[in-house]
Parts: structure tokens; sequence; C-alpha cells
């Protein structure tokens, strides 16, 4: 990177080159970004676009052409299940290209293609609905340039492993890599029929096509990893039967979601979707990865605030959360990975740069949230599951949690947590906004550290208070009373130290001083859903958070308009983050201030009748809502992103009011409301504990009517006025 563009405590943020317009796949530990036509162009090292294996690029190259033209597009989508991307080309006017000339739209490819265990399968249909036969060329350009998806990102390396060239058997072609470790990579690709003629990184296929006849071609790509077995080798028919089998299977797990309005549907269906595509099995259980393309890869906070968010349409992601980071939970001093005993994950990277420790991101704990949020999440599975065999074996990794909450995290003992970098190369920012300018004071001066952010305090607050109750469940009752004592000292300590009545709001932060950071953030609205807000203060902390200046119609800022910082085309100072959002709504909620939860719920959703495919981006500029005009969208925003996606689901929980009490068992509505564009809502197979319930919500002008249409176990329904 130019030190002159991106400052050294800044060196792994995203280069800014080109918006992300693209069809993004997903399926465990593999992904792909392709442009609208399914191709993947070669644009050097830093373009975003290929066909990525646990953090390297197995594909940078994959060009359909034919009789060396490019084809036109006449429309490309990812189907709502996220199955198949699907892309209608059709050939330009081949006049002076070929004999005899081929008029516009005499010929259609259909390209269908998904992911399935570490392969990319592809089907090009090729169909004549001209008059008269044609023979034609169609070719395949491929090239492999094993990037590190950190190269790809911006990051310079000095040095790299091997490429070797293509080699070619008839109807296979490889090209590997040996990495400066040692480790090799293959990139295999099967064609099917075999190619009529092959050169280095290119085949061709010379077909022959009747009049209303069609052909299909099927190409693999397989990601290899030596002494990894990557399972046998499927047909594409036979990898397409397993790969909508198990998207049944996942479905029929889910709480599904209805309604009367078919935009919001779309919206919910394509958030559902993006869940599933973007959470892979794994030893410990299901794991949402945190987003395409940057962060597809185990992230604790984002893993966490994800779990949460569709905790009641789900509950067994949360369980798949939990179990993970208590595998990884840290359990000795490591400072080149910022890690002490019972921290939670930050990250987790497999790729070459990771290995040769040329990022400190192989195994990563520089986040001051992941570990009180991990114990946040365990209290709030428990109260929607009653899931106690699990509590009791995840109890040892609670515990060792909360010690380094009460020690490693609060060094100076003043009882709130902080953090500062320990990592020579880690991150400076260790906070949800983790960019190196998130944290300033009014003046826009820099922070010193340690700081303690205020949501962060919440977290703590929240882990606490949840513990509390899940060491009561477990029968540890001297250990839940000594927990709420100090969940109680730290609510007082906290309004004491961060409230400030100018501000209507929370300090964003303490400094190593002891200052109170006097700026008006989104952070404080995170600090209602953990309850740590005095109740006097929620009104006016929620009048804040809906004003002009944080409001722009769209969402809350991040940041307010009238700070010194604010820019609304920044990461994390004035932009709109839909997870950000969706916890503040949630907690707007808590506090029993369901129409401004609505409020923020309508904005999202205007939103996202915007944006393509109804996926909301991980985040989008904090620009004003102008009339008859779409949010502005951030160049190198991940969609999709894990929390972005869960955040429709909280979106929707606050605005009923809704809660799940599985030790009752009950679903609570606590003043419930509906925005005016949904008249009716339907959930069915919505949980609560090994119960579960369908139900009809109709939106009235003062209050929700509930009907239960089914009941399976027992539960209640209890609707709060």
């Amino acid at each position: 990177m130019n030190d002159s563009v991106y400052p050294e405590e800044d060196r792994y943020a995203i280069a800014a080159r080109s918006a992300l317009t693209t069809r993004v796949l997903k399926h465990g530990d593999t992904f792909g970004v392709f442009d609208r036509h399914g191709d993947i162009r070669m644009m050097g090292m830093r373009g975003a676009e290929g066909l990525y294996h646990e953090g390297t690029r197995f594909l940078s190259l994959w060009r359909l052409r034919l009789c060396d033209e490019r084809m036109l597009l006449l429309s490309s989508t990812v189907r709502e299940n996220n199955l198949v991307l699907a892309a209608d080309l059709t050939n330009p006017d081949l006049v002076r290209v070929h004999e005899p000339p081929i008029p516009y739209g005499a010929l259609h490819v259909l390209r269908s293609r998904f992911l399935w265990r570490s392969t990319c399968y592809e089907e090009l249909q090729v169909s004549n609905y001209g008059d008269a036969p044609v023979d034609v060329r169609l070719e395949l350009a491929f090239g492999a340039d094993f990037a590190d998806v950190f190269e790809v990102r911006g990051t310079e390396r000095h040095k790299r492993g091997t490429v070797e060239a293509a080699r070619h058997d008839g109807r296979r072609a490889w090209i590997t890599y040996t990495a400066l470790d040692g480790v090799k990579l293959t990139t295999k690709l099967t064609f099917d029929p075999p190619p009529s003629d092959a050169a280095e990184g290119k085949v061709a296929f010379q077909l022959h096509l009747p009049a209303k006849h069609s052909q299909s071609l099927y190409v693999t790509v397989r990601c290899e990893t030596a002494g990894v077995d990557t399972g046998p080798e499927l047909s594409f028919a036979e990898a397409y039967a397993a790969a909508a089998s198990a998207l049944s299977h996942e479905e029929s797990g889910e709480c599904s979601i209805g309604s009367s309005n078919e935009d919001f549907n779309a919206w919910i269906d394509r958030s559902i979707s993006d869940l599933r595509m973007l959470t892979t099995d794994t030893p410990f259980g299901s794991y949402p990865y945190a987003g395409v393309p940057w962060f597809s890869t185990p992230f604790g906070r984002d893993g966490i605030l994800t779990a949460l968010e569709a905790l009641w349409v789900n509950p067994q992601l949360a369980r798949g959360v939990l179990a993970y980071l208590a595998e990884k939970q840290a359990t000795e001093r490591d400072e080149a990975a910022d890690a002490e005993p019972g921290k939670i994950l930050h990250e987790l990277r497999h790729g070459e740069m990771a290995r040769m420790r040329e990022i400190p991101f192989g195994r990563y704990y520089g986040s001051v949230d992941s570990t009180p949020l991990f114990v946040v999440l365990a209290a709030a599975y428990f109260e929607a599951t009653a899931d106690q065999p699990f509590i009791e074996q995840l109890w040892p990794n609670i515990e060792r949690a909360l010690s380094w909450i009460d020690e490693h995290g609060d060094p100076d003992r003043d009882g709130f947590l902080e953090y500062d970098k320990r990592s020579r190369d880690g991150l400076v920012q260790q906070g949800w906004k983790d960019s190196h300018d998130s944290v300033f004071h009014s003046d826009g001066s820099a922070a010193e550290g340690p700081i303690a952010l205020c949501e962060v305090q919440g977290y703590a607050y929240a882990a606490r208070r949840g513990a509390a109750k899940l060491a009561r469940a477990l029968g540890r009752t001297e250990r839940a009373e000594q927990l709420d004592l100090q969940a109680d000292a730290l609510m007082d300590a906290f309004d004491d130290a961060f409230w400030c009545e100018e501000l209507g709001m929370y300090a964003l932060a303490l400094d190593g001083h002891k200052r109170r950071c006097r700026v008006r953030t989104s952070n404080p609205g995170h600090c209602l859903l953990m309850g740590i807000v005095k109740p006097a203060r929620a009104p006016v902390l929620a009048e804040q958070l809906l004003s002009p200046e944080m409001f722009s119609g769209w969402g809350i800022r991040t940041l307010a308009t009238n700070e010194r910082r604010y820019n609304p085309m920044s990461y994390h100072n004035g932009s709109i983050w839909p997870h950000d959002n969706a916890l503040i709504a949630a907690g707007l909620a808590r506090y029993g201030l369901t129409q401004p939860a609505m409020r923020v719920l309508e904005g999202l959703f205007d939103a996202s009748r915007y944006v393509d495919l109804h996926r909301l981006p991980e985040l989008f500029c904090g620009f004003p809502r102008r009339p008859g005009e779409g949010p502005t969208l951030y160049p190198v925003a991940c969609a999709p992103q894990a929390w972005a996606a869960g955040a429709p689901l909280m979106l929707l929980q606050a605005s009923l009011g809704m809660s799940i009490h599985a030790h009752t068992p009950c679903i609570r509505f606590d003043r419930a409301s509906l925005p005016p564009f949904l008249e009716t809502v339907v959930l069915r197979n919505l949980k609560v504990g090994p119960a579960s319930v369908d139900l009809d919500l109709h939106r009235y002008p003062d209050n929700v009517g509930i009907n239960v249409l089914a009941r399976r176990g027992q539960a209640q329904v209890l609707s709060l006025k």
C-alpha cells in the first residue's frame, strides 16, 4: 500500500478501486465472485472477481466467447434460494466474422452455475433459435493466480510461490501452485464433452446446432489442496441433487416468515437465504461466515451478533457459534495474536499469508467485545431453548470468559472493559467500528488508549446478568449473586462516567486518561439492547438516535452530521450499517419503544427495495434520503454479509416486541406494532424450546391481533399492551 494514502495503523484496509457490482455464490469454504455475464475478468491482482477456496483465489480468469466475440447479456440473477447463478446470453450480430452470417438473437446460451464441496459446477446450454443449422466455436479462457485474499484486498507481498503452466489431457486441465510453505494447491478443470482443441489457458468447442436444437456442455472447476480429501468427483446432476437436498433439509428446521407484502417477502426470503449460504458446517456445528468477498471466514463478533439476530428463526445457529468459539477460546497469552487466557476469537484465516505470518490473522483475538458477547449469546440461547445439557458443557468456557473480563479486560481495575493493541501488527481499534479513525474527541482528535467503549460496557453488563441466570439454572446460587452484584455496580458506574447531559446520550468512549469522547454516535444504541441503560435515560437516548442528525430516512448513522469527523462516505464515521440499526431497534423494543423501532424497520425496508436482489449490503452511505432516489451505495461493501442479512429478522422481532422464553414456555409480544405496509405476517414453525407454533399476526390501527394457527407441544402466546 501507499502509506501516504493508507496510514500504517490501517494497513489492512480494503483498497477501493471499483464498486462490487457482481454475482456471488458460496458453499462451505468456497465462494465465487462473477460478473453479470458469469465471467471472471482478469483485472490484475486487485480485481475481486474469482473462485476462492480457504482464502486463496483458485480461478482468476473464466471468460466465455462465441466466435471470438463477447456475448450480449440478456439477464442474470441468483435464484432466491442462492443455489444457482443463471445468466442468459445471446449472440451479437455475427455478419463480418462468421460465414454464413448469424443475425443477432439467433443463439441463446444459458449459463447455470452452483458450488458444492470445493467445486464449481457449470452447465452451458446452447440453443439455436434460428431457421437454419449453424456451426459455431465456443471458447473458454481460464487462469489461476492463487492470490491470497489479502493480496486482492490490497496488501502488498514481497514474495510469492510458484505457478506452473496449465497441463491438459484431453478432457481435463490442471494448474498447480506451490506456496512459500510448500503447500501444493491445484485448480482442476473437467470438460464434458471433451473440447475440440486446447491450448495453455484456453479450450474450444466446435458445435453443430441444427435449427431449433440445443446442446449442453458441462464444466467443473475443483479446488484441491495436497493431502486434503475433497470427496468424490460428481457429475453436474449428482452434485445439484446433493446441494438441493441439503438446502431443503436446512429450510425444514427454520421458522418461515410470510406477509401480505411481496417486496417484504422478497427481502426476508433473500436475507434468510443469504444466512444459509454464508453458514458453513464445521466439526462443532454451523457457523455463519462474516461476508463475501473480504470476510468469508469465521469472525467471533460477527458470528455472535448474527446468531443473536437470527435466534428466533434458527436457534441451532447460535449453538454452532457457541460450540465453535468455545473450542477456539484462547488458553495462553500470545501478544502477536492479541490473545489472553479466556479470550474469544476475533478472526481465523487459512490462506498462505496467514500461514506464513505475513498477516496476524491466522488465529487472532484482537477484539474487546467478542468475549462478553459470547456469554451474552449463551444466555440468550438458553432463554430461547432451555438446552441445559449444552450450557452445562459450556459453563467452563463461560467462566473463563468472565475471568478474562474481570482480569485481562480491566487491567487498571476501574470496573470498565477496555483495550489497547498489544500485537505490533494487530488492529488499533478493537470494537465493532475497527477502522483506525473511529474513536475520537469532539474536536476530531484521536483518542489515546486504553479505550473503554460505551457499548462494550453494555456487553459486559449483559454478560454478567446473563451468566447469573445461567448460574442459577445450574444450581450455582452464590456465583449468581456475585455476578448480579457486579452488574448492579457496573450499571451505576457506567451511568456516572459515560452519560453526557449536553448530548442527550452516552459518550462514545473513555480514553486512556478517562476523558469522555463527547460525540454523538450510534454506539450507545447497543447499550439499550444490553439493558445497562437506566429506564429514565431510554426515551432521551431514543430521541437523539432518531433525530435528523442521526437518522437519515434510511437508517441511523454511525455518527451525527454535526460532528467534526462526519463523512457520509466513510466506513464508520457517518455511514449506515443495517446490523447496527437492528441492534438499536431491538434495544428500543426492550424499553417498550416499539414505535421508534418500527421507524427503523420502515427505513431499511425502503432501502431494500432499491438494492440489487433486495439484499442489504454490509453498509451504505449516510447521505440524507432524497425523494425518488435510493440509498447511496458504499463501493466495497460486502454483499452478502451475515449480520446485514440477519438485520431484517431482528428488526421485525423488535417491531413486534417479541421475545421467546422456553422455560415458561411462552412467546411474549410487548406493545406489538406493524408498519402500514404490513397488513398481515404469518410465522410458521416458531420454536419455543421443544415446542413450536404457527401464528397469524394482523395489523390494526392501534395494535396487532395474534391468532394461533397451530400448536405443537406446550407453549403460551402472551400479548402485552
